[in-house]
């Protein structure tokens, strides 16, 4: 069976538990991925457990203030004192989420606009895509600056911001999918037949143009985090008291010539996060890249 049968939905006899071992064997003879695998895992897991995993509350406030790492404070304090592993690891809740939800926002409505331009045409082809382009126009950290800067701070508005700075990339992908994949005969087919476009759509263009969508998406949740960060690090991101990587920085920086652990530490888990994002994504598109034909 050829590879791009087994991406793109046509080869419907292979069982789906044998893809999912072709996909872990692709995953586990991939180094980066696999390292990229663990250190996604690790802040996941600290994510989720963070309020049993730090070892105080991360804005509870003492007299230990600037303390570099000792055993008591594994990673040392900032300058109202605050323990800045805990900090950490409770901004790992935040980044990720914001990462995430920020990439699902985006992909539900930006797939959405380039399914209708690229399968509709016409005059909704030119409307979506003039505004595309619109936004194309600028850098997505720009528009997120800008959009914040109108709405205000806060974790609902960078949410929304970094969403529609990111919509117009899946918008792009999504059309010029569908502008190949609507002319396939078994669209035709199902045209014929008498399939509602809705139906058309979701069975057969959308299932058939996921590939790179999945990657594009992968790849997006990484520049999330670092627009997440950098949206906090100038002072338009969450409130103050939400420990974010970007906002740990932001507070560190006045005391960054002398206190070297309160810049280390949160961009080491900003490099990391983002780098296993990278390394992670990267293994997914070779599995899903149809011109590269491996076996596994």
């Amino acid at each position: 069976m050829s590879k791009y049968a087994t991406v793109y939905g046509l080869d419907s006899a292979e069982p789906r538990r044998r893809r999912k071992s072709r996909f872990l064997a692709q995953i586990v003879h991939d180094k980066k991925a696999v390292f990229g695998l663990v250190v996604l895992s690790v802040f996941l897991i600290s994510a989720v457990f963070a309020p049993w995993l730090a070892p105080s509350d991360p804005n509870a406030m003492s007299f230990e203030m600037l303390r570099p790492p000792s055993w008591q404070f594994p990673l040392g304090t900032d300058d109202l004192g605050r323990d800045l592993l805990s900090r950490v690891i409770h901004g790992t809740r935040i980044s990720l989420f914001v990462g995430v939800s920020t990439v699902l926002i985006a992909l539900f409505f930006g797939v959405a606009l380039g399914l209708a331009a690229g399968y509709f045409g016409g005059w909704i082809d030119y409307v979506i895509m003039r505004y595309i382009d619109l936004q194309w126009a600028f850098p997505n950290f720009i528009i997120a600056v800008y959009l914040v800067a109108v709405f205000g701070a806060g974790l609902l508005n960078v949410i929304v911001a970094i969403s529609l700075a990111f919509l117009d990339d899946f918008a792009r992908i999504a059309r010029g999918m569908v502008l190949s994949i609507k002319e396939e005969q078994y669209v035709a087919a199902a045209r014929v037949s008498g399939a509602s476009n809705f139906r058309i759509l979701w069975r057969h263009v959308l299932p058939n143009a996921t590939a790179p969508i999945i990657v594009q998406a992968t790849v997006s949740v990484s520049y999330a985090i670092l627009g997440e960060a950098s949206l906090s690090f100038l002072g338009l991101g969450v409130e103050a008291d939400t420990p974010t990587w970007g906002l740990i920085l932001a507070d560190g920086r006045s005391f960054i010539s002398r206190a070297w652990w309160l810049g280390l530490f949160p961009g080491i888990a900003i490099m990391l996060t983002v780098l296993s994002i990278n390394f992670l994504g990267d293994g997914i598109r070779d599995y899903l890249d149809v011109r590269e034909v491996k076996d596994i």
